[in-house]
């Protein structure tokens, strides 16, 4: 993965079959679906893969257990199956994982047990394991740290996890080897059109500031939050489709949950469930769900969230987190779908929707990143039928992600002694990921701005220097990365730590 290389396919290229913009999950999903296709697909992104929601996820693969008290039963199944290709396709990036749902009443151990095995019942042939009933001393042997009084059992069941920048990198990496062309730091600016019907896109290299005419068939919004941005620019009189809720996760050590197996709380004082789940050496806990009218492209957690995720975790622990404890606070924007006398984002329907502009723009948002496929398939198929390109089926439930083997990094240098990230890795992200900023690395390349903040910060001279010297730049590049990398670093950690 050349950025070079891809860029020159926008001189070398008269037209486009089809040009996506987004390139998160559904994008990069959608950019491959058409290429395997066989079309002539270009997939562009305004700042880096996975920036926005895709890489703030809870890094599992599910079906959506909370699903099933709503009834919508049919997501859920959907889902489960999407689950089951996900982990088939990307079988070194994905694992199936036990989630322990602890009971402190008899007839929650019944209900969330029955619950449970309908989930399980749901995947059919597509199960990737069998729901079991606990009694207490299995539960406290599984987790250690649990709140024993009045424990009466548990539940174990199955979900899938997984990197979710790293899956993004993948999608982008598979895309471009069935023929797309896929780049970051590429924005779209203003729309061209031909008797109301639109022909293309004028885009703005980020990077060299070089504009770019670009003419194609049809045009695939897959902004996630930004959606109605870009339907804005398309037709002013749009009304917003997109109403954003808030979900934050916060990091800790692993001495806090000192287990393999993931936790599932079952109620949070709002009514929600709470995840904790182990994930490269540290534990990722939440989520939230607050609606919000902030559409920011680095949204910030609230004290009052945090506050939320800590109380509700220390309710069914004996580890007890403060603030002090946090690693890093991450937080992502749901682009869920607007429904009529839904006052709560709580409520909202995670499924996807897809709408067609008058001048020809298909817009997809909504959905959730295990079904990301099915979504991808979805918008391209919309988009082939209001077009004129011809009919081809969609061929992504048996295509494999493609995961490069890094070189031997016996002779790097590790970039911190507590992780396992070296400089080899900085240098892989440049010359093979696109990674263009010292941001695309230490948050997305490798996840060290989601696992600790202090961290990130301390060792980002050092992988400044490898970035500047393999890019080329200057002192002045390698100052105002700093800068803005230690700027952004702020948004990661809750205001009085």
């Amino acid at each position: 993965m050349k950025r070079d290389a891809q860029i020159n396919a926008l001189n070398s290229t008269e037209r486009w079959d089809m040009i996506i913009i987004g390139g998160g999950a559904t994008g990069l999903g959608s950019a491959l679906d058409a290429a395997s296709r066989g079309f002539k697909t270009l997939c562009i992104e305004r700042i880096d893969f996975s920036k926005g929601t895709s890489s703030r996820s809870t890094k599992l693969i599910h079906g959506g257990v909370r699903y099933l008290e709503q009834g919508n039963f049919n997501m859920v199944k959907h889902a489960l199956q999407e689950r089951w290709f996900l982990l088939k396709n990307a079988p070194s990036a994905t694992q199936k994982i036990p989630f322990i749902l602890p009971v402190y009443s008899w007839w929650r151990y019944f209900y969330y047990g029955l619950g449970l095995m309908l989930y399980d019942f749901l995947s059919g042939k597509f199960s990737i394991g069998k729901t079991r009933f606990l009694n207490r001393k299995a539960v406290i042997q599984k987790i250690p740290t649990i709140r024993q009084q009045s424990l009466k059992g548990g539940i174990k069941y199955f979900d899938g996890q997984f990197d979710d920048s790293q899956i993004s990198m993948a999608l982008a990496r598979t895309a471009i080897s069935k023929g797309a062309t896929v780049i970051n730091h590429l924005a779209a600016d203003t729309f061209t059109y031909d008797q109301g019907k639109i022909t293309g896109v004028m885009v703005k290299d980020m990077l060299s500031g070089k504009t770019y005419t670009l003419k194609c068939k049809v045009i695939i919004n897959a902004t996630g939050v930004f959606a109605d941005e870009l339907m804005k620019k398309d037709d002013h009189t749009h009304k917003n489709m997109v109403s954003p809720s808030q979900g934050i996760h916060i990091v800790v050590d692993k001495k806090h949950y000192n287990s393999d197996k993931a936790l599932l709380i079952p109620k949070t004082t709002d009514g929600r469930i709470l995840f904790a789940v182990p994930w490269h050496q540290k534990v990722v806990i939440g989520t939230t769900d607050v609606k919000t009218h902030d559409i920011a492209i680095e949204p910030k957690a609230t004290n009052e969230e945090i506050r939320f995720v800590i109380d509700n975790f220390n309710r069914y622990t004996n580890q007890q987190l403060t603030l002090a404890d946090i690693k890093s606070v991450f937080a992502g924007l749901r682009p869920l779908v607007k429904m009529k006398n839904i006052q709560s984002t709580a409520d909202l329907v995670r499924d996807h929707s897809i709408a067609v502009s008058e001048s020809g723009m298909i817009t997809i948002t909504g959905g959730k990143w295990t079904t990301y496929r099915k979504m991808a398939r979805d918008a391209v198929n919309k988009a082939l039928r209001t077009s004129e390109l011809p009919f081809r089926r969609c061929k992504t439930r048996t295509i494999k992600l493609i995961f490069l083997v890094k070189q031997s990094q016996e002779n790097s240098k590790l970039l911190h002694p507590d992780f396992p990230y070296t400089e080899a890795d900085v240098r892989h992200a440049v010359q093979m990921e696109m990674a263009c900023t010292l941001e695309d690395v230490l948050a997305r390349r490798i996840r060290l701005l989601f696992l600790d903040v202090n961290v990130a910060l301390e060792i980002a001279p050092k992988a400044g220097v490898i970035m500047q010297n393999e890019l080329g730049k200057d002192d002045v590049w390698f100052q105002d990365q700093i800068k803005a990398f230690s700027q952004l670093a702020q948004n990661y950690l809750p205001d009085n730590i």
